[in-house]
């Protein structure tokens, strides 16, 4: 069961990330055709750049878990070659479970403000008055599929280990090797 929530998941996360750089593509092109409604015809659609900045949070947000699936979140290894190999698995663990429990605090307070928001009727404070909750709500469900994924992760990479599988965790939380990066590039 857990190796079909996480198949799942992932690929769940693979789409989200599309939907994500959709909402980056579209405010891209209502940012092109407002800045040239300026200065051919000194017209504004008026909100591109708040619309364009919702679409980058929401799909910054919907991004993340792939981001963690892939193995692409910036990390500080130099350390890790000094440290004995047995230990690379511990410290990986222990870097995805507080990556994951920083995301929760993140969820927690998110959660909060979305709660005040949707009991205020909160709106922007710009001429196009949005109400707030409609870019907060799939921002905090980007957020909670990132925490969700990261305990996933972890649950797996440690059944991984407990069966002997140091590939298996390597794969799922260690830092990706050279030639999984060129790979990555090269596809």
């Amino acid at each position: 069961m857990l190796d079909k929530l996480f198949n799942g998941s992932r690929k769940l996360s693979l789409w989200m990330t599309w939907l994500g750089g959709t909402l980056i593509v579209l405010s891209a092109f209502l940012v092109t055709l407002e800045v040239f409604l300026r200065r051919a015809f000194n017209i504004s659609l008026g909100g591109a750049d708040e619309i364009s900045g919702y679409a980058f949070g929401v799909a910054t947000a919907l991004a993340f878990s792939y981001a963690l699936f892939e193995r692409a979140h910036i990390r500080v290894d130099a350390l890790l070659g000094a440290i004995p190999k047995v230990l690379h698995p511990f410290i990986n663990l222990l870097g995805v479970l507080l990556l994951t429990g920083f995301a929760l605090v993140v969820v927690v307070m998110v959660w909060s403000m979305v709660g005040d928001t949707l009991d205020n009727g909160s709106r922007s404070i710009t001429p196009m008055r949005v109400p707030l909750a409609i870019p907060q709500i799939p921002w905090l469900i980007g957020w909670m599929f990132f925490v969700f994924s990261g305990v996933l992760i972890a649950l797996m990479a440690i059944r991984q280990y407990f069966r002997g599988d140091e590939t298996g965790v390597q794969n799922l939380i260690g830092v990706k090797s050279l030639d999984e990066q060129i790979e990555d590039e090269t596809v």
